[in-house]
């Protein structure tokens, strides 16, 4: 137990005090987390196979593919049809076919496990790119844009990418047998979860919110996520595809915002330990007797995923676009880690090879950021053509709104006058009674408790033109100022004070435009009681 616990205290301080130091020059935290991992395994002599712990860290897996899921909008993919359908299919084919075939036919890997070799590493890094792009702004350039369509089908494949490693695995099969046995089982799964998200799932969730316990709320979502991903292994699959699925049934609801919310932090501690078990398996041997293989090999990589990507966009958007978005996606992902390890798990792939390739993902997602960092001084250097072209496209979200929080009475009378002044505007509401009652008078009433900073975040609350405050909860109005002053855009906040001492404490919390509710209403009824009416 003593063994354990200092353990878990060595791992929790290298992890801090390392992605501090990495903060500092913009490096992920997945990377901390496996240079946590290796240098843990290395302290406490720990087993590269630690099987219980691998079943813990999977869960990692379970919940990033489960938010994956749950921003999977339909609507989305096909306004992008063109970079994620063509762009996205073209780079995976190309890139894991041309990897599949020169580890089949060049280092003689046996074709089951050099597919599965291909395909892994055709995948980029979606959770370092979009941070960076998004932190950056760059998400809304062209180039911006043109990777995040060939990322989302990446995403997409990697469902098919866990389903060959299932069949590739079972034994004593013929390929057709195991396709039709996958394809009845996907039915089955597919029409078991299609009635539960068509018929229950609104019901179920709108009881637990009746509840009005946030625990019970955040334990029957994840109660529904272990349930899919289980459903999905009793019939063969990996738990990831259940999740997955879990969270496309859930994006239908009018929950997603919250459920997400409330299950990043969740997502991110269980990815951090899947990173960590990754840092556990990298061996420093291998490393140091394989150096060279890893820096060809890595380099190679790198510039097959670059010309590939560049040949299949440049005739639609130039050399400079074409070149920038190549380089933002020329890295391993987190995704290739995952199905590396699974592979080698399932003995798909040798252990030395599986560590090399591990190696040659790790570093080139610790490049990443340094090259979107420089990404201009990189492409001025390779090519002449005048920087044009890649101009910022409008975000798909609402600008210029007005974002309400709260929907009670007060909210509601703001919500009338803003229809009236016809100003586009988003109301978020933690009670599902007032959403349900905002939502049958075709008004954007979102359930979300905007006390959490993603919900915001999906409110569109950089680009708002204000935000009033509605709510009479002093604990949550005091957290939801704090919340609004930690982001990066200054954001006008509009807010009552009932009486002296909740003005007071407004100013403490920098909310710069106060109403005070006692005043404005004495001003009203003077008006009254001396015959100037007030407008209504």
């Amino acid at each position: 137990m003593d063994n354990l616990l200092s353990i878990i205290l060595s791992a929790t301080a290298i992890a801090t005090f390392l992605n501090i130091l990495l903060k500092r020059f913009n490096i992920p935290t997945i990377i901390g987390y496996i240079i946590t991992g290796f240098a843990i395994a290395y302290l406490y002599n720990l087993g590269k196979n630690n099987e219980s712990l691998n079943h813990i860290a999977e869960f990692g897996i379970v919940f990033l593919m489960f938010t994956v899921g749950l921003e999977f909008s339909i609507k989305h993919l096909l306004g992008m049809k063109r970079d994620v359908f063509f762009n996205g299919f073209m780079q995976v084919a190309l890139v894991g076919g041309i990897i599949s075939l020169s580890a089949e036919y060049i280092f003689d890997i046996e074709q089951k496990s050099a597919i599965i070799i291909g395909y892994a590493l055709a995948l980029s890094s979606t959770a370092i790119v979009l941070k960076i792009l998004n932190d950056s702004g760059n998400i809304h350039t062209v180039y911006g844009r043109k990777a995040l369509g060939i990322l989302l089908f990446q995403d997409i494949a990697v469902i098919p990418i866990l389903l060959m490693i299932n069949i590739f695995t079972v034994q004593n099969s013929s390929i057709s047998d195991l396709l039709w046995q996958t394809l009845y089982s996907v039915i089955i799964v597919l029409a078991l979860l299609w009635v539960v998200g068509k018929y229950l799932l609104n019901r179920f969730l709108s009881l637990v919110v009746w509840a009005d316990t946030e625990e019970i709320f955040i334990a029957s979502v994840l109660m529904l996520v272990v349930s899919a991903s289980f459903l999905a292994h009793s019939f063969g699959f990996s738990y990831s595809l259940g999740a997955f699925l879990a969270g496309m049934m859930m994006a239908e609801t009018q929950y997603k915002h919250q459920i997400e919310a409330d299950l990043v932090p969740f997502r991110d501690i269980l990815l951090g330990l899947f990173f960590m078990t990754v840092g556990m398996q990298i061996d420093l041997n291998i490393i140091v007797e394989h150096y060279m293989a890893i820096l060809l090999i890595g380099l190679a990589v790198i510039c097959l995923k670059i010309a590939v990507v560049y040949l299949i966009i440049v005739f639609q958007v130039g050399s400079r676009i074409s070149l920038k978005a190549a380089l933002t996606i020329c890295q391993g992902g987190e995704f290739s880690l995952a199905i590396l390890a699974l592979a080698s798990s399932s003995n798909l792939l040798d252990q030395t090879i599986s560590q090399v390739l591990i190696i040659i993902v790790v570093i080139s997602m610790i490049t990443t950021p340094f090259i979107l960092k420089n990404i201009k001084h990189i492409v001025n250097m390779v090519t002449k053509e005048p920087e044009n072209g890649d101009f910022i496209i409008n975000s798909s979200g609402i600008k210029d709104h007005i974002i309400v929080c709260g929907y009670g009475k007060l909210g509601q009378e703001i919500v009338y006058r803003l229809k009236k002044l016809n100003i586009n505007y988003i109301v978020i509401e933690h009670d599902i009674t007032l959403v349900k009652l905002g939502q049958s008078r075709d008004e954007p009433v979102y359930f979300g408790n905007v006390t959490e900073k993603t919900i915001l975040k999906n409110a569109f609350i950089e680009n708002c033109r204000a935000v009033i405050i509605a709510i009479n909860n002093e604990k949550k109005l005091i957290l939801l100022c704090e919340i609004l002053q930690s982001f990066d855009k200054p954001i006008k906040v509009v807010a009552k004070a009932s009486d002296y001492d909740e003005k007071k404490l407004l100013q403490a919390l920098h909310v710069d435009y106060i109403i005070n509710e006692g005043r404005e209403a004495a001003k009203a009824l003077l008006k009254v009681a001396l015959n100037e009416p007030t407008p209504e």
